[in-house]
């Protein structure tokens, strides 16, 4: 059976397309992009339909969204189910495991969760503060004129940010670099700054191991600092993907469960 999953994010759509089993197909556009281009308009009242042809994947057995967007956005054909299941889901099927610690550090929102015995038992979020996110990164990372992936690589020597907001932060940096601070010093205080703000969101989510997930995870001042408060980190295989793919697990469940009935 083929099953499609898409994660409708606040900055990108990831798609997955899952076929007898397995994960053949992942895309990702930009949000925009994505409404724009596979969206029709919807009447009032009626739900917003997106052209499977166009997104090459038609035809699909079961389809199933989640993401920034499935509150503010319904899809015709599609079941909504929310963010926390379907990446507890993802990583569950990515790392075949059925007790961890799952980070998710997405563009707009932070999820952790502690999953035991296959089950979740507890979870926190962010407050909606773009500061602890991918977001965040972004803006800093054109303030200091370096490429992301630069950015996030750096850990030595931060210069202090004190801001807890990502606007007045990037007022503070622009003064920090008046001031005459090294441009790398300046990317390890924006690194420093974006884990002092995760780390009360993990406090009592202790554990000898987590694993990340989301576009931050490519981060690796973000894995260093990390292995201050956990003995290993690891990064799902695909972690950008992860939420698509717990939708496509969410259709398989579903129809394996409609079968066993």
């Amino acid at each position: 059976m083929r099953f499609l999953g898409l994660d409708l994010g606040s900055r990108e759509v990831k798609m997955a397309l899952m076929v007898d089993g397995h994960v053949t197909l992942k895309k990702s556009w930009h949000t925009a992009y994505f409404y724009k281009n596979f969206c029709k308009p919807a009447a009032e009242g009626v739900d917003l339909g997106l052209s499977l042809e166009a997104l090459g994947v038609d035809p699909v057995d079961y389809c199933v969204s989640t993401g920034y967007g499935r509150n503010n956005t319904n899809l015709s054909g599609f079941t909504s189910i929310n963010e926390l299941k379907a990446h507890f889901l993802g990583a569950q099927y990515q790392i075949e495991e059925n007790d961890f610690i799952l980070l998710d550090v997405g563009g707009q929102d932070v999820k952790v969760m502690r999953i035991k015995s296959g089950q979740m038992t507890d979870m926190n979020l962010n407050d909606k503060c773009a500061a602890s996110c991918g977001r965040f990164l972004e803006q800093m990372a054109e303030v200091l004129d370096m490429p992301l992936q630069e950015m996030t690589s750096y850990t030595d020597s931060p210069v202090a940010l004190s801001s807890t907001c990502a606007v007045f932060c990037e007022s503070e940096l622009i003064g920090k670099m008046a001031e005459g601070h090294c441009t790398k010093d300046l990317a390890a205080g924006v690194n420093q700054s974006l884990f002092k703000r995760l780390a009360p969101i993990l406090n009592g989510f202790e554990h000898e191991q987590v694993w990340l997930s989301g576009g931050v995870s490519k981060s690796l001042a973000l894995k260093t600092h990390l292995l201050t408060l956990y003995e290993k980190v690891e990064v799902l295989e695909e972690p950008v993907f992860n939420g698509a793919i717990g939708c496509c697990i969410f259709a398989s469940n579903s129809v394996n469960l409609g079968k066993g009935r």
